[in-house]
């Protein structure tokens, strides 16, 4: 149906009001505009908060960070979250066009927490909340969007969120560091009384939070500040929940504005899995294009070639939009050393960092990671996205994708230099000092994700850039392309002149 226009309302918008009224009647839910009558209640419920949380010990999430916070102008807090969660079955077949028909299923109890980070003043706060389903594929729950866009999040105004919502970051059990890290291990005083029923719940669980974000139960999450956007997100093994959760679950729940699904591989993650019956998602799995809400998707090098996202490769349409950003790995030398601790305002550029084998002092890789920009572009991914929730609907052209030659197996087209050929371009490869990959590491274990650089011999540097003046001029040329395409913010540029005007290229 067509929805009639309010003054000042894009379609859309009127159109998930529409929905949100319907789905607290009890009547149905909406899809594309259209009101869809539901076999059962599918309304999200609001769960109970608790907190602050301040003792004993300290909130635990991984990467740690000597970020001042309270210099930014920001508090970090923590709460509890319980309440009664249900489960998925499907209502028809799954198929790889990702509209997967689903209905809320077994219930359970739970408990689990939450950490925000948020603005003190209402003045800074820019009214959106940024959503984070947190990462547990090390056995630990990680923050990964946090470390690659917080300068952002910070110099904007965002509110975050980072939920603990799979059984592994809370419960423990399989961890490949070899080390149990999970919250109640960690701190059982703290954390001994969370209660996780195990991932088939998962999604259910990360509604309830977007419902509390908008109308907390208990304890107020933001104290003065007032969200008037939710958007989610997600990195790696989260994406992949992601998937799931906006194919099968947010036609039902309709609580986020958004979502940005950043790195995930060919498939979605199951909908429902032991103790409760298995309920997998096929391989490859689109990201349905029928929503009124728009999704991002986010790819790097690795992701199209280790993590088997290409034969899972979609045209823009619809709400649905893809990123693929040439010179990037899953994950690199910004998020895994300088991210964590970046002060900011403009994030810092890692082209010139020395090389960077050691992660965290637990492992080491073979070959110096990535030291490519993948911040940098998903800050733009994440600026242009919020223009999108909040403007109604997705503008502009779609982004150029890397060339990819299709296998088996399947490789990226390279320059002369070993570079991407297209994809989101940025003075990193336009301006080239190292061959920057998402690949090259031996196989098995992290490093593989980690991708490589490989600087430029001294002759190759000379003979490219025997100015030095020359080198910033182009390294800037490049950033102002990038700024125009709205691949890169301007924000962030003077890092990236900083950085190119401080290094020995051309001298």
């Amino acid at each position: 149906m067509q929805s009639a226009r309010h003054p000042g309302t894009s379609e859309p918008a009127l159109s998930r009001f529409v929905c949100r009224v319907l789905r607290s009647l009890v009547i149905g839910t909406c899809l594309g505009g259209l009101v869809l009558v539901a076999g059962a209640d599918a309304s999200v419920p609001v769960p109970t908060l608790t907190g602050p949380i301040s003792s004993p010990g300290a909130a635990f999430i991984t990467p740690p960070s000597r970020l001042d916070l309270t210099a930014a102008g920001y508090v970090e807090e923590e709460f509890f979250v319980e309440g009664t969660a249900r489960a998925y079955s499907t209502a028809g077949a799954f198929l790889s066009d990702g509209r997967w028909p689903a209905v809320p299923a077994s219930s359970a109890q739970y408990k689990t927490r939450i950490l925000v980070r948020r603005p003190t003043s209402p003045r800074t706060f820019n009214g959106v909340v940024i959503v984070e389903w947190l990462n547990v594929s090390g056995g630990v729950d990680a923050a990964p969007d946090w470390t690659f866009a917080h300068t952002l999040l910070i110099r904007k105004g965002y509110a975050w969120v980072g939920v603990s919502a799979q059984f592994v970051g809370v419960e423990g059990g399989s961890s490949p560091l070899g080390l149990d890290l999970s919250l109640k291990a960690v701190n059982p005083a703290r954390y001994g009384s969370l209660s996780h029923p195990g991932d088939s719940f998962s999604y259910d669980m990360f509604s309830q939070v977007g419902e509390a974000i908008r109308n907390p139960g208990g304890a107020v999450p933001f104290g003065p500040l007032r969200a008037r956007r939710v958007i989610a997100i997600g990195e790696s093994q989260s994406a992949g929940r992601l998937v799931t959760y906006v194919n099968a679950v947010h036609p039902l729940a309709r609580v986020y504005d958004g979502f940005l699904i950043h790195s995930r591989g060919g498939g979605g993650a199951p909908l429902s899995q032991s103790p409760q019956a298995t309920i997998g998602t096929p391989s490859p799995s689109l990201v349905r294009n029928d929503l009124d809400e728009p999704v991002l998707i986010f790819e790097t090098e690795t992701d199209l070639i280790t993590l088997g996202y290409f034969p899972a490769r979609q045209p823009d349409g619809g709400n649905v939009r893809t990123w693929e950003v040439a010179g990037t790995a899953h994950d690199d030398a910004y998020g895994l050393a300088v991210g964590p601790d970046d002060p900011g305002p403009a994030a810092m550029d890692t082209s010139y960092l020395p090389p960077v084998t050691s992660i965290f002092g637990v492992f080491t890789c073979a070959k110096p990671i990535n030291a490519g920009p993948q911040h940098y572009v998903l800050s733009a991914a994440l600026d242009r996205l919020t223009t999108w929730v909040k403007k109604g609907r997705i503008r502009g052209r779609s982004a150029p994708r890397l060339d990819v030659v299709a296998g088996p197996p399947s490789s990226i087209m390279r320059d002369a230099r070993g570079n991407a050929v297209g994809g989101i371009r940025t003075p990193q490869l336009d301006v080239p000092i190292a061959t920057l990959s998402g690949l090259g590491q031996p196989a098995g274990g992290f490093c593989a994700i980690f991708g490589t650089s490989v600087p430029f011999d001294a002759a190759t540097l000379s003979t490219l850039y025997p100015s030095h003046t020359g080198y910033v001029t182009a390294v800037m040329k490049a950033a102002g392309e990038a700024v125009r395409a709205r691949h890169l913010l301007r924000a962030d540029t003077p890092a990236i002149r900083a950085a190119a005007m401080a290094s020995d290229i051309g001298r």
